[in-house]
């Protein structure tokens, strides 16, 4: 017989099998049932090192004989907690023994990649001193520290800046790879990692191909011979099948700034522009003159393309993605949208609702088809040493929690920090609150954004 039995919650995330029961034709005595095997958690996929518990239901006396891909078990009652590293479909059966009489039964889940559901926090780390490293927050709220030296024994580039999920690939960029800002050599795996986004196992590594960049910081991917690289001088595309680096004519002034990828094309803030690039093209698409300074660019849920101004008034626009006209700009008259010193949007964007805080503290959102904006909440009032705002808010595309990484100070304070998620749903505003992980937080990165 066969179950499907899926479970969906804000902490849970579940991959899509079936959960197929086996039972054996060899009889149980008279009056009793046949084994079955009872799925407590009701999920049928789980992460690698995280427990599913299964429970067999039998006859009252039974014995138990466990295993996992027909390989025995120390577990000898009724209640198995299942815990694998290994990704892929295990069979998990039980044999019970009741009154010389055998009966089975058996079961399928799921094991996916530790990383493949939550978020991501990049960080820089101290230019300076130490390479760039990666948080990782699971969608149980469980915290993984330095999570790709944790998967590899070797470390992030230099001041790490930027990541994009392509096609169950994560590729993070470092600004100074190898050799810091002052000339200092470090030990890394170099400017551009490619790694499994499950498992975050490094694939490859890119670092003399790349050298004459010039402080590269954003990565967008359009197809695994499409990658494009932002740096002080513009944009470029790097096939890693020929290795070779083509600068994009027209891209100079490419601004410092998070790119949005959408339908195949990227779009990329430029001083008062937005500059769209295509694959195997290397010359820029188009120029969207937006006629004032861009602040943000992201990806709009249908498609669209979200632009955030900091003119006279500020505004956040909507554009076709098509053919880069514009459907509507809304004037924003609380709060700012500013990305300040920061490298990423100073927008984030779930569904019609829009988040901006100006590289500060102060969280305001903004409902687009309505065209209201309202105060939400003063990070430092709820969440103790938040006084800076390292790189700015992002919102999650499920939950529709934000999330806000602040530091205590500059200095060693740095250490003093917060990745702190509100919902604005709920009374309790502040949802969760994760001190001392991050090292000059670089962005913040949902896995669900790219699945």
């Amino acid at each position: 017989m066969k179950k499907n039995v899926f479970a969906f919650g804000a902490f849970v995330a579940v991959a899509l099998v079936s959960c197929s029961k086996k039972d054996s034709t060899e009889p149980i005595p008279a009056g009793s049932s046949t084994v079955e095997i009872i799925n407590v958690l009701s999920q049928n996929g789980v992460a690698q090192e995280d427990t599913l518990v299964f429970k067999a239901k039998a006859p009252q006396g039974s014995t138990f004989t466990w295993s996992v891909n027909g390989k025995g078990s120390t577990a000898n009652d009724s209640i198995f907690k299942f815990v694998s590293t290994d990704i892929g479909e295990h069979t998990i059966a039980v044999t019970v023994s009741t009154n010389n009489q055998k009966a089975s039964s058996q079961t399928n889940v799921t094991v996916y990649g530790k990383y493949k559901y939550g978020t991501f926090v990049l960080n820089e780390g101290n230019m300076t001193t130490e390479n760039g490293s990666l948080t990782f927050i699971s969608s149980k709220g469980v915290v993984t520290d330095s999570a790709y030296f944790k998967a590899n024994g070797t470390e992030l580039g230099n001041v790490a800046q930027d990541l994009y999920i392509y096609r169950n690939k994560v590729y993070i960029i470092s600004q100074n790879g190898k050799k810091n800002a002052v000339g200092a050599s470090f030990n890394n795996d170099g400017l551009l990692i490619v790694a499994n986004a499950e498992t975050l196992k490094k694939e490859v590594a890119y670092n003399d191909e790349l050298a004459t960049l010039s402080w590269p910081t954003h990565v967008g991917v359009l197809n695994e011979e499409n990658i494009i690289i932002r740096d002080n001088n513009g944009l470029y595309r790097f096939n890693p099948v020929t290795k070779a680096l083509t600068f994009i004519k027209g891209s100079r002034s490419a601004a410092k700034l998070t790119m949005a990828v959408s339908n195949n094309k990227i779009f990329a803030a430029a001083g008062s522009k937005v500059y769209v690039i295509e694959p195997n093209k290397d010359t820029l698409t188009y120029a969207l003159d937006m006629k004032a300074s861009v602040s943000g660019v992201v990806k709009a849920s249908d498609g669209n393309i979200w632009v955030s101004t900091t003119g006279a008034p500020a505004k956040i626009s909507k554009i076709n993605f098509r053919d880069y006209s514009l459907i509507k700009a809304n004037d924003i008259v609380a709060g700012s949208v500013s990305a300040g010193f920061g490298a990423t949007p100073g927008i984030t964007a779930k569904g019609d609702t829009l988040y901006f805080s100006g590289a500060g503290t102060k969280i305001y959102r903004h409902v687009f088809s309505t065209g209201s904006t309202e105060f939400m909440v003063d990070a430092k009032t709820v969440v103790e040493n938040a006084n800076i705002a390292y790189n700015n808010i992002a919102v999650h595309p499920v939950t529709g929690e934000v999330y806000l990484t602040t530091i205590k100070a500059y200095g060693r304070d740095y250490l003093i920090n917060n990745i702190s998620a509100f919902n604005f749903n709920n009374k309790a505003i502040l949802s969760a609150n994760y001190k001392n992980y991050t090292k000059f937080p670089a962005g913040i990165f949902f896995t669900d954004s790219y699945h």
